[in-house]
Parts: structure tokens; C-alpha cells; sequence
């Protein structure tokens, strides 16, 4: 009704008439698709509604790709389960979109304005839960994507945890700590009256570290006047728990441990391809290296680091002291012996190995990665960042018999230790370092185990049995709610 009143407004003169009757006839027929699809065809009933939210949001583009990845996954459990599928409709449109201003002056006194976000998706099996991420290409597009992501991680995990996501086109790096703290405080001002601990719980993401979620968390209290475990990634002496800043990278390879004991294979020997610097990167090399397993590279966006022989536990000493500490590229780290510098992707030109796990950014490997990736030997590709591998690569994975974790299951660790610190913040105690990490472990051979039993229940790759794992979680507790 709107387009329609919108186009006849701009053909008020007359001239074009035919024009708007043309767009009357065109939206009337796309809004009456879907009454008309008989919930026994759930393949076509699937692709009307990513036509229709194609329609509503048009540049919406990354949203679009992960709708065209999970929902078509769906279809062989609404063939077989069909009264979950009027709630497609419902779980495609997040509960509430915030955005908001935020405005903040740096070191100069000079006045910024940034935009905020919080994408509050799922609340059908507990808060919204997902992480803030500061960079300059957040927008709507991006965090619906990862919201939408979030509700099937979370729900693997086994805890009542729903889905959501939020932050900010405000970049932290060259940053003064003063400069991060004054933008972290305003955002957390507009923020605060949209949270809590029982109706949302945010987290750290790409840009959003210790630092970050320390100044949002004091932000909150002054605000708020209490002291509760309304952010996630805090440090131990406020609240966090140990594992925490770990969990992402370790889940990871307890992941990959798991896909490949199914084969009757171990990480010991195997070499490996790792993107990225961050929290994630640096703790998969980490348990990578206690497995004995070989990671060869890590990266950032100027480029990547390799070591023919291996990463040691040295270099990952220095990588991390340059990205936690020093907070340089790797171009101005000082390679030692048996290190080397590469610009541009490792996806661009892999060297041999056995495995490769992104965890940098989504979309970083495309189908001519892929392809590489399996020129230089990968057998297995394992997502530690959100929705890495584009559809057409994940195509290629599966048609090429790359065996493949995606990132809902691979890179559950981080929202689940998450869960725990909520838990823990909850009974206002801490657990031990072992006991943590042995709840981490349990809960990934958990969303092995659940993904790939979904996955031989009908009959579909692992990334499939994961979605549908998580989706039936999800749409059972929608269907029990009611419409709402």
C-alpha cells in the first residue's frame, strides 16, 4: 500500500497513468502470494517468503544471502513436520529494531556522530543474546544477518538463550582510550534503556574487546544504579568468566576435532590455514598447537603472516602481543626467522594444507577460494568468523566432498561460554578454569552431535543438519507461544 501510494503520488500530474495502474496490479499480486501457497508446498512457500522480504528490504543484500543459505535447508523438516511452517513468516522479521544517534566529542573537542543499532531478533527460548560490533560498515543489512545467524548458534547450544545482535559504524582503531570511552559511554546511554538481564544480554564482536565492554559496562551501572551481569566478555574482576575471551577459537577446534574423530581421523600432524587476528584466531592457533595439530598463517586486512614449518608457540606470542598490546598490523611487526609477510588474502594463494579455518569476516572466502583451497589439499573448511564462505563456495565444498562446519555450529563456543558467564553472574559465583573449558568441550561435541544426527534424520549434508538442528528449537517454542 505504501509503494502504491508512493508511485501514484509521483503520477499525480496524470501523464502516467498506465504506470500506476501497472504497479497497483504488480504489488496487489505480491502481496496475495503467499494466502495462496498451501503449506503442503513448503519448497515454493520458502522462496515466497525470501521473495517477499527481498521485496520489503531490497538492498538488504547480506540479509538476503543468509536467508537463501538457511531456509531452503529448512524444507525437508517442514516436509516432514509442516505445522512449523506458518512460523517462517514470523521468524524471517526480527521482534524490534533499535537504531539511535550517538554523538560524542574526541580529544580536540571535536564533535562525532556515529549511528547505533540493536537488532533484537528472537526471544522464543530466552533473551536476546549476540554481540556489539564497532566497524564502519555496520548497518542494518549486516547486523539483521547476523541476528538472524545467531538464533540458530544459540539455540545448538542447548541453552535459553534467543537471538539478536547489535553496534555501531564507529570505528575504535587509531583511537585514543579516552576517545573509545567517550564514544562506549554515549552509546551505552542510548543503549541501556533497551537491555537487561533477563530481556537482552550483549556481547563483544569484531572492534568491541575487554576494553570496549568494560567502559559499556561502567556506563550501565552509573546509569542503572546496580551492578548485574547485563553485558557478556567482562573481565574476572567485575563479573567475566575465564574461557571467555578463549571460547570462540577452542569451541572451534573441539568442533573440528569431532568432524574429523567421525572419520576416524585426529588433528594431530594435520596442517592448517587460519585467517584473521583477533580473540578468534589467536586462541584456534592456541588449541591448534596443543592438539599438535600445524597452523601455518593468521592474517589482518593488510595481509598474512605464514610459517612454513609452523606457527610456534613464539610467534603466536608475538602476533598477539602486536593485536592485544602494541595494536599494529602485521606490516609493522617485526618478522622473525622462519616468519613471513604476504600482502593481500591467504585465500588468494593458499599453500598446501589439510584444513582451512576463516575467522576473519564474512564473505572472505569465494567460490575461486574455494577452488584454491582445494588445489592446495584442504579436505575440511570450518567457519570460526560469522558466514565466511559464500553460498556458491559452500556449493563448492559440498559438491567436491570438502567436508564443512559452518559457523552457527563450528563458532558456537563464544555465545555459549557466554551463557555460562550469565549463568554464572546469576548464582553471583565463579567457576575454575578446567570447569569451564570442560562445559566448552561438552557443549560442542553436543552441537556435533545434535547437527549430525539431524543430518542423517533426513538425509542432508552437516551444515543442513545443523540448521534444522537449531530451526526446530526455535519454531517448537514459537508454535507453543502462539502468535506473536
Amino acid at each position: 500500500d505504501r509503494y502504491q501510494r508512493r508511485v501514484h503520488g509521483r503520477c499525480a500530474d496524470g501523464k502516467d497513468e498506465k504506470i500506476t495502474q501497472a504497479a497497483s496490479v504488480v504489488m496487489t499480486s505480491v502481496a496475495s502470494r503467499l494466502s495462496t501457497i498451501e503449506p503442503s508446498e513448503p519448497a515454493e512457500y520458502v522462496q515466497e517468503v525470501i521473495r517477499r522480504v527481498k521485496h520489503r528490504d531490497p538492498n538488504q543484500k547480506e540479509f538476503h544471502q543468509t536467508l537463501e543459505e538457511v531456509l531452503p535447508s529448512l524444507v525437508p523438516f517442514f516436509k516432514k513436520y509442516p505445522q512449523y511452517l506458518p512460523c517462517l513468516l514470523r521468524l524471517v522479521e526480527p521482534e524490534q529494531i533499535v537504531q539511535f544517534r550517538v554523538a560524542w566529542m574526541d580529544q580536540n573537542g571535536e564533535q562525532h556522530v556515529n549511528r547505533g543499532f540493536r537488532v533484537q531478533y528472537s526471544s522464543a527460548i530466552g533473551p536476546y543474546k549476540g554481540g556489539l560490533r564497532f566497524h564502519p560498515t555496520v548497518n542494518e543489512s549486516i547486523l539483521k544477518f547476523l541476528g538472524f545467524e545467531q538464533i540458530f548458534k544459540n539455540a545448538l547450544t542447548g541453552m535459553p538463550i534467543g537471538g539478536g545482535k547489535g553496534g555501531s559504524d564507529f570505528d575504535p582503531k587509531g583511537k585514543s582510550d579516552i576517545e573509545v570511552m567517550a564514544f562506549c559511554q554515549a552509546f551505552m546511554t542510548e543503549l541501556a534503556r533497551h537491555i537487561g538481564a533477563s530481556t537482552d544480554v550483549p556481547a563483544g564482536d569484531i572492534g568491541v574487546g575487554g576494553r570496549e565492554i568494560g567502559f559499556l559496562f561502567g556506563q550501565y551501572k552509573r546509569l542503572r544504579n546496580e551492578f548485574s551481569g547485563i553485558l557478556t566478555g567482562k573481565g574476572m574482576t567485575f563479573g567475566g568468566s575465564l574461557i571467555r575471551p578463549e571460547a570462540t577459537g577452542y569451541g572451534l577446534v573441539f568442533f573440528v576435532r569431532e568432524m574429523l574423530a567421525a572419520k576416524g581421523k585426529s588433528l594431530k600432524g594435520l596442517r592448517v590455514l587460519v585467517s584473521g587476528a583477533g580473540n578468534v584466531a589467536q586462541y584456534t592457533v592456541e588449541k591448534l598447537l596443543a592438539f599438535g595439530a600445524i597452523p601455518l598463517t593468521m592474517s589482518d586486512s593488510g595481509g598474512w603472516i605464514q610459517a612454513k614449518d609452523g606457527l610456534t608457540t613464539e610467534a603466536l606470542a608475538k602476533a598477539m602481543q602486536a593485536k592485544n598490546e602494541d595494536r599494529i598490523p602485521f606490516t609493522e611487526m617485526v618478522m622473525e626467522q622462519g616468519l613471513e609477510f604476504q600482502q593481500g588474502s591467504v585465500w588468494a594463494n593458499p599453500p598446501a594444507a589439510d584444513i582451512a579455518l576463516p575467522c576473519a569476516v564474512q564473505n572472505e572466502i569465494d567460490l575461486v577460494a574455494a577452488e584454491k583451497l582445494k588445489a592446495a589439499g584442504v579436505i575440511l573448511v570450518a567457519e570460526g568468523a560469522n558466514m565466511p564462505s559464500t553460498n556458491e563456495a559452500i556449493d563448492f565444498y559440498i559438491k567436491n566432498g570438502i567436508d564443512y562446519g559452518p559457523g552457527k555450529a563450528a563458532n558456537a563456543g563464544g555465545v555459549g561460554v557466554s551463557a555460562l558467564e550469565m549463568a554464572q553472574n546469576a548464582m553471583r559465583t565463579t567457576w575454575t578454569r578446567e570447569e569451564v573449558e570442560a562445559r566448552l568441550d561438552e557443549m560442542m561435541v553436543h552441537i556435533f552431535k545434535c547437527s549430525s544426527e539431524a543430518a542423517q534424520e533426513f538425509g542432508v549434508p552437516l551444515y543442513q543438519g545443523a540448521n534444522i538442528a537449531g530451526g526446530r528449537r526455535v519454531l517448537e517454542a514459537m508454535l507453543a507461544e502462539g502468535v506473536m
